[in-house]
């Protein structure tokens, strides 16, 4: 009788993610979503790492550019797609904050689909403390700095790399550029001092200097700088400058990966990709 109890209950486990690349749908509430995945062969106690695609929505290249990270990190990879249809831009790059002019309520804000996922992983390794970063380039790394400003994650690293804008810490930019405009119930200076207590990395790269297709060049943009490169900067120095003068717990780091361009592959492949997720390598490239 116990032994088709246990065989039982096996069988209402779900699977563990395979080895290798694969592809797994996944169900919260109305929304059905696919991750994509990678687990090294050599996969044991390793962490997970998120990674978020940019507007092109290309999660499945995503996982495929993070296969590099997950051998030199042991890491198992999970790129979720957020699709157009079910996450368009003011839900994706800008987090699902506010909708007709209201807050929209903390459980119900894109970036809880983080949290989800994560339980979601946890469950299928049988590792409820299995520790996770989250990287996001471009319109992902706009994705990742909205869910820093407004949404609680116990990711161990936030890695915001090469975004066109950043919600900065102040009331004299209106969202998604600051906090003006919002709700008054999200521009307290507790949501501030929380922010900027979270562990994120601002990732840029030095040469992410050339205003192309998909690059924000709106008046309130420009006011955070001239390029990706310098906005990134910016935005580290003003969020620092705060928190001194307000002496406020302070968790963020600036990381420059030099010699490169906007390009999430680079970015994923070079050195300091590692300083921007506080890990060390496991294998050597």
């Amino acid at each position: 009788m116990y032994a088709l109890f246990l065989s039982c209950l096996l069988l209402s486990t779900p699977d563990a993610i395979p080895a290798g690349k694969s592809e797994i749908q996944v169900k919260f509430d109305d929304v059905t979503m696919t991750l994509f995945t990678y687990k090294p062969d050599n996969f044991r106690d390793g962490p997970l790492l998120m990674v978020f695609h940019g507007v092109l929505r290309n999660a499945d290249e995503y996982r495929d550019h993070s296969i590099p990270m997950g051998n030199r990190f042991g890491a198992l990879i999970v790129a979720p797609l957020f699709d157009a249809d079910s996450f368009p831009k003011p839900k994706y790059q800008f987090g699902g904050i506010v909708r007709d002019g209201k807050a929209v309520r903390a459980e119900e804000r894109t970036g809880e689909y983080v949290n989800r996922i994560a339980r979601e992983i946890r469950r299928r390794e049988g590792r409820t403390e299995l520790p996770y970063a989250l990287i996001g380039h471009s319109g992902g790394g706009q994705f990742l700095g909205r869910l820093a400003s407004f949404v609680n994650t116990d990711a161990t690293r936030i890695v915001i790399a090469n975004p066109s804008s950043y919600t900065l810490p102040t009331l004299d930019q209106d969202f998604p550029y600051g906090f003006g405009g919002l709700p008054a119930e999200l521009q307290n200076e507790e949501m501030f001092k929380a922010y900027l207590a979270r562990p994120v990395t601002i990732y840029v790269g030095s040469n992410d200097t050339i205003r192309d297709e998909y690059f924000d060049d709106s008046a309130q943009a420009d006011r955070q700088g001239k390029s990706r490169f310098e906005r990134g900067k910016n935005a580290y120095e003003f969020a620092e400058r705060l928190a001194r003068e307000k002496n406020w717990p302070f968790q963020w780091k600036l990381v420059i990966a030099h010699d490169v361009e906007h390009d999430h592959e680079k970015m994923f492949n070079h050195p300091e990709c590692a300083t921007a997720l506080g890990w060390k390598q496991k294998v050597k490239d």
